[in-house]
């Protein structure tokens, strides 16, 4: 059963969003808030596995609710998918690097919902290549320093090539076909690179990429 937390100002989102989940098998809506102060007790009280959080509320936004869930340790488990108006903007990549594990926007159909919750509660990240590649853009302008590439220090030159195809935004069977590697293998590689790294998803994972330089914005 995955547990699921609604944080969103408008009611009727929140209704909407739990008569989705509630109405398949495998969903638990364990709490509803309407702000960001809100959003953090109701991780902090009901410890859901995944929180679907809007950007836009009174009282902390959603960007304040993540970067302060995200930074509790005790709260680690729960995975932020920021669910937004627009398809990208400042503030979704000021959470994505604040430590959420990916954003939908609110006129997702409902089977890419339920497969996005699934597929966060799993560990993974909702990052398409073509969203990484504007994340990353959006990254670059607030970068004030030259990239930092001693956390690479730890990997093996094979795991830097991972690393590097995970940043581009690639699926572990897209790793796999382009190292000539088997999905399972490939999915081995990006578990120890995670590992080494600290790194909670793969979002934090693509973040690395950039800061490090292995992977640079651009067309």
């Amino acid at each position: 059963m995955i547990r699921v937390g609604l944080a969103d100002d408008q009611q009727l989102v929140r209704g909407g969003f739990r008569a989705l989940l509630e109405s398949e098998p495998g969903f638990d809506v364990v709490g509803e808030a309407g702000t960001g102060a809100a959003a953090v007790e109701l991780v902090r009280r009901h410890r859901p596995d995944v929180l679907l959080m809007d950007i836009r509320m009174p009282d902390g936004d959603g960007l304040w609710a993540t970067e302060r869930i995200t930074a509790d340790p005790a709260l680690a488990a729960t995975r932020i998918v920021i669910v937004t108006t627009f398809e990208l903007d400042e503030y979704v990549a000021r959470a994505i690097r604040a430590g959420a594990s990916g954003f939908l926007v609110k006129d997702t159909e409902p089977v890419e919902l339920l497969r996005a919750v699934r597929v966060v509660a799993e560990g993974d990240a909702l990052l398409s290549p073509g969203v990484t590649r504007r994340l990353l853009e959006q990254l670059s302008h607030g970068l004030a320093t030259a990239p930092d590439a001693a956390p690479l220090a730890v990997l093996t030159a094979r795991e830097r090539e991972v690393l590097a195809l995970v940043g581009s935004g690639l699926t572990n069977e897209e790793i796999g076909a382009r190292l000539h590697l088997s999905p399972l293998t490939a999915k081995t590689h990006v578990s120890r690179v995670m590992s080494k790294l600290g790194a909670r998803d793969r979002v934090q994972l693509v973040i690395t990429a950039y800061d490090t330089g292995l992977v640079k914005p651009g067309p």
